[in-house]
């Protein structure tokens, strides 16, 4: 017999999610490597040259470190964004999705938060704990969710705000190159989407074939974010620092995943490489996604759509950013990949996309 959990993550062959809208949101103006080097006291070449990021989005103010926006105000634009965008009001909306890995609190949820926020009474609140595939992950729980009411309507959301965990009082000089990458490389940032299970007047896109895969058996995390609270009685001192990452083994291994993934795909739809039109590549800094791009589409005239040398690694935001990008562009028969690694705990996840084809019955 095969084990627990074979096959797990393959979606070949389940319904579509019907994509009626979608809509992002970034805080404030964005800031530049000249504005941010000037904060942290480091070279504005060294970022340009190592990281290639060229702005991102901080709900934090870089001066005070006070907070102007949290998740759950991004969240909320973002979806008030969407649901304009699909000409639904909140009241039609069953279910939301949201995933992230940072959230307000613990409790109670962004998600319910959300719900409340945006007027939605009775909805079902879901809020998954999730990095850079938490977009891919959602948009499969709303799936499910909506094989039981396919013409209902559901809302999924992506979001995070990672500048929390950035401590902006210390001397950034002292830092080594491995604790100030994450000052350079991470934004923050909402997306959001309208979803049903059939097509409506109006449909923009449909995500078929989705894969959400476990790649890191054995293999050591990638990336570490830290929750500390009034239950962790260790001196500031001896704590872990809040975000770690191992961008060695980031670089090393997501080519590699993004490479499985792409062919997993591919043989899952049934697409021959030539037919696809667009590339969401996995977005991690410019530099980064800039080469994984041109390694994955080599011999291709695939179209890439990024966003991240922009608005900075948002994590759970992202993939949603690149829809939102993509969706104005997709003409009739045009096909599009969408890619994301996940380095917590070396997890591939993505979808297929393709524009809708045939008339919604009367």
């Amino acid at each position: 017999m095969p084990r627990a959990g074979a096959g797990a993550g393959t979606t070949a062959g389940a319904a579509a999610v019907h994509l009626l809208g979608t809509g992002t949101a970034l805080p404030g103006e964005p800031v530049g490597n000249d504005r941010l080097s000037h904060r942290l006291g480091i070279p504005s070449a060294w970022v340009e040259t190592f990281i290639g990021t060229r702005t991102r989005h901080f709900a934090v103010d870089l001066d005070s470190g006070r907070v102007r926006w949290t998740l759950e105000d991004l969240c909320t634009d973002a979806a008030d964004r969407a649901l304009a965008d699909a000409g639904a009001e909140p009241s039609e909306v069953g279910f939301i999705v949201l995933a992230t890995a940072t959230p307000d609190a613990l409790m109670p949820t962004t998600a319910a938060l959300l719900a409340d926020r945006l007027g939605i009474e009775g909805a079902a609140a879901y809020q998954l704990q999730s990095g850079c595939g938490g977009a891919v992950q959602a948009f499969a729980v709303a799936r499910a969710l909506l094989s039981v009411t396919p013409s209902g309507l559901g809302l999924v959301v992506g979001g995070d705000v990672c500048s929390k965990h950035l401590d902006l009082s210390q001397d950034f000089r002292e830092l080594p190159p491995g604790a100030l990458v994450n000052y350079v490389l991470f934004g923050d940032g909402a997306g959001a989407a309208v979803v049903s299970g059939t097509r409506r007047p109006g449909t923009q896109a449909v995500l078929t074939h989705l894969e959400h895969r476990l790649a890191g058996l054995g293999l050591p995390p990638g990336q570490r974010v830290e929750w500390f609270g009034a239950a962790d009685l260790r001196s500031p001192d001896s704590r872990p620092p809040a975000v770690t990452e191992d961008y060695k083994a980031v670089e090393h291994r997501v080519p590699v995943l993004a490479r499985e993934l792409r062919d997993t795909l591919l043989t899952a739809s049934g697409w021959r490489p030539e037919t696809v039109d667009y590339l969401l590549p996995p977005q991690l800094s410019g530099r980064m996604t800039e080469r994984i791009t041109s390694e994955l589409g080599h011999g291709f005239e695939w179209e890439p759509v990024s966003c991240v040398a922009e608005t900075g690694n948002n994590g759970n935001a992202l993939v949603f950013l690149q829809l939102d990008r993509l969706l104005p562009r997709l003409t009739p028969t045009q096909r599009a990949l969408a890619l994301a690694v996940e380095s917590s705990k070396w997890i591939r996840a993505g979808f297929t996309v393709e524009a809708p084809q045939e008339a919604p019955d009367a």
